[in-house]
């Protein structure tokens, strides 16, 4: 049998130490804490702050069909995203374009200089949450040149 001592301390669970996925997983299942802040924007893709920490930011997007975010770098921060509902495209650019179809559920990590575009390729409206380590989630725009890959 395992014994606890009287003296033990459980301490709260930092999330800074999770991987960025795994804070992305709890705060997508955690609706109440973020529906609140929901819309949808018809002119662009609609971005709410919902939580900061000195370590991270919380953000919640919703997409409609046809609304992208750029071809685009994340500067020195890491990250990751995860799908809510609705479907993402992901394309990630480096000499070469690889494309990920996301679903509700399923998640993308990004580390400085990942080079990416975010769509909603989809028929339904799409909802996100993203975490941004160790900085803001400021965007260096990129267009993508097919001989020398993203350009500045």
């Amino acid at each position: 049998m395992f014994a606890v001592p009287e003296n033990s301390v459980v301490l709260p669970e930092n999330s800074a130490l999770l991987h960025p996925v795994r804070v992305a997983l709890a705060w997508a299942a955690d609706r109440d804490r973020w529906k609140r802040l929901l819309r949808y924007d018809p002119e662009e893709r609609f971005s709410a702050l919902v939580d900061k920490t000195d370590d991270q930011e919380i953000w919640l997007m919703s997409w409609l069909p046809g609304q992208t975010a750029s071809l685009h770098d994340h500067a020195t921060t890491s990250g990751a995203f995860t799908v809510v509902s609705g479907l993402l495209t992901e394309v990630v650019t480096t000499r070469i374009q690889v494309v990920h179809s996301l679903h509700a559920g399923q998640s993308r990590v990004w580390g400085p200089g990942y080079v990416h575009q975010v769509r909603n390729d989809g028929v339904d409206p799409a909802v996100s949450i993203h975490v941004y380590r160790h900085g803001t989630r400021a965007m260096t725009p990129y267009r993508f040149d097919p001989v020398n890959g993203p350009v500045r």
